[in-house]
């Protein structure tokens, strides 16, 4: 079994920065992609940043420019950079560890953000 907890949320100002960060634990991190999603409340979970288990990346067109992602397989955590935040940046942010082929897909709790105007 998989756990994933995630940190580094907050209250924040607009334009501001904040950094997340999921550890996972168990031995399949390096061979996973690794994600970061949202849910603001009323909207559906949507996907913010992926890293592949080889490290390629993919953004939200919305997060494009702002949001950088990395992981550090050697700590078994993933990190979200979020800078010039805006106020519909405002979500519940999970962390989700799942293999490519969809053999296992785990979730974090959320960790969350809140950027105010």
């Amino acid at each position: 079994q998989v756990q994933l907890v995630e940190s580094g949320g907050g209250l924040v100002q607009a334009g501001g920065s904040l950094r997340l960060s999921c550890a996972a634990s168990g031995s399949i991190f390096s061979i996973s992609d690794m994600g970061w999603y949202r849910q603001a409340p009323g909207n559906q979970r949507e996907l913010v940043a992926v890293i592949s288990s080889s490290g390629s990346t993919n953004f939200a067109d919305s997060v494009k420019g702002r949001f950088t992602i990395s992981r550090d397989n050697a700590k078994n955590t993933v990190h979200l950079q979020m800078n010039s935040l805006k106020p519909e940046d405002t979500a519940l942010y999970y962390c989700n560890l799942r293999h490519r082929t969809g053999l296992f897909n785990y979730w974090g709790r959320g960790t969350q953000v809140t950027v105010s105007s």
